[in-house]
């Protein structure tokens, strides 16, 4: 590793990266790929200081690099959903992190990162403007019959990419 990550913010996603060891960035390219793949209309930015994926203006996970890992952050409703897929990592209520010197489980980031876009574009007929009052979602993780993960709550009970538009407001 070149510098640390918390050194001095980067101004890019190509910025931090370039930071990195020659292994690491590949890492973090191939999280960067695996994500721009499963959700293309998702915008890059940096927040936090770590690269960011953002979808109708919204979090959809972040990413970074350090000493022992790689840390992915695709929200609590993320890790929750995954919790058996991502049993073999150390993980916490919204972050899953990945030894550095292991594969990444790109399969795994894939289809959390599919289950996030399908959670946000749900979610996205009833977003709340920033500063107003949100009450946090209390759900279960559920599959749909097709293996699609979603976070089922009172007012959504089906999957999202089974039923599009079902949440949509009229």
């Amino acid at each position: 590793m070149k510098k640390s990550a918390r050194s001095t913010p980067s101004a890019t996603i190509d910025e931090y990266i370039a930071r990195f060891s020659p292994a690491v960035r590949k890492k973090l390219n191939d999280i960067r790929g695996a994500v721009k793949k499963t959700a293309p209309g998702a915008e890059e930015a940096m927040r936090y200081g770590i690269p960011t994926f953002r979808l109708g203006g919204r979090n959809l996970v972040h990413f970074a690099a350090f000493k022992n890992h790689i840390g992915f952050y695709p929200t609590s409703s993320g890790i929750r959903a995954f919790k058996k897929e991502l049993a073999g990592y150390k993980c916490s209520k919204g972050a899953a992190q990945f030894p550095i010197n292991d594969p990444l489980p790109l399969s795994v980031i894939r289809a959390i990162v599919k289950f996030r876009v399908a959670e946000e574009l749900a979610r996205a007929g009833g977003s709340p403007q920033r500063g107003a009052s949100v009450t946090k979602t209390k759900g279960k993780p559920a599959t749909c019959s097709r293996g699609h993960k979603f976070l089922k709550t009172v007012g959504h009970t089906v999957c999202p990419q089974c039923w599009p538009g079902h949440y949509r407001k009229k």
